[in-house]
């Protein structure tokens, strides 16, 4: 396992991608409502990432005819954009997208809700993120990977949900998928150690019902509860230092904004 290790000086560079990343999210939001199809919200993306500077970094990435996954209620990531996919009133959204910016790679993920959702609909978001901080809090140098897995899992089973063993975190970097691998799973004493410099996308994938998921055999891409009940995901590129993690998805300071920002989506009665 040969792990990349990135310079203080390199900071700049991923947090200019990962603002790309984060605005693009929060473009998106506003669109996001009944009657708008999955297409629509890919094309608004792509324009906008463009517009920046930027490229897709699933577009065309072993084939992926995207630039957004978009993940709607079972599904639970690589969901393809299309014109048919129109949303609904009570359904929930993961939007995953990556960026690449002067070569420099940040992904993330957010689940919305469409419209007004249900109360377990909206719980199973708030624990899903909630769990991302709690690994995310994991980061630092000295620990092994399975600390990050292993505050996601109790959290997550503690509130009655399952994590996906099918699909991992992983590193970042100038490439879109890099080492380690980063389960939403385990016991922190596994996995190789946290140092500073390393950049990784830590991502929970959470399902209302059992962990198991199959992939949809038309489409070949998106990936679904096994038992049809609802999944939800987050996902933040975070850099390793000495001072602790360091969210290049988010702007600075501004994680408990954001938290209340994504509650009050959640709660807000839209007509």
């Amino acid at each position: 396992m040969a792990i990349n290790i990135y310079s203080a000086k390199e900071l700049p560079l991923f947090e200019a991608s990962g603002r790309v990343s984060y605005d693009t999210h929060m473009l998106l939001r506003d669109y996001i409502k009944p009657g708008v199809s999955t297409y629509e919200l890919n094309q608004i993306a792509q324009g906008y990432i463009e517009k920046s500077g930027g490229k897709c970094a699933f577009l065309g990435y072993h084939g992926f005819p995207g630039c957004l996954c978009t993940s709607v209620n079972d599904h639970v990531v690589h969901g393809i954009p299309s014109k048919d996919q129109v949303l609904a009133d009570g359904d929930i959204i993961s939007i995953d997208l990556g960026v690449n910016l002067k070569g420099y790679f940040s992904d993330t993920a957010w689940t919305w809700p469409v419209g007004t959702i249900s109360p377990e609909a909206r719980k199973l978001i708030e624990v899903t993120q909630k769990s991302l901080y709690l690994g995310i809090k994991e980061a630092i140098p000295g620990n092994k990977i399975g600390a990050i897995g292993e505050a996601i899992q109790k959290y997550v089973e503690a509130n009655g949900y399952s994590v996906v063993r099918a699909l991992v975190g992983h590193g970042v970097g100038k490439n879109l998928h890099e080492d380690p691998p980063i389960p939403n799973y385990g016991r922190r004493k596994d996995g190789p150690k946290i140092k500073a410099g390393m950049m990784v996308a830590i991502e929970p994938m959470i399902n209302q019902g059992t962990y198991k998921v199959v992939t949809d055999s038309r489409d070949k891409w998106t990936v679904r509860t096994l038992d049809g009940k609802l999944s939800a995901h987050f996902e933040h590129t975070v850099a390793i230092t000495s001072d602790g993690p360091i969210l290049m998805t988010l702007p600075k300071g501004s994680e408990v904004n954001v938290i209340k920002m994504q509650h009050a989506a959640m709660t807000k009665e839209r007509n």
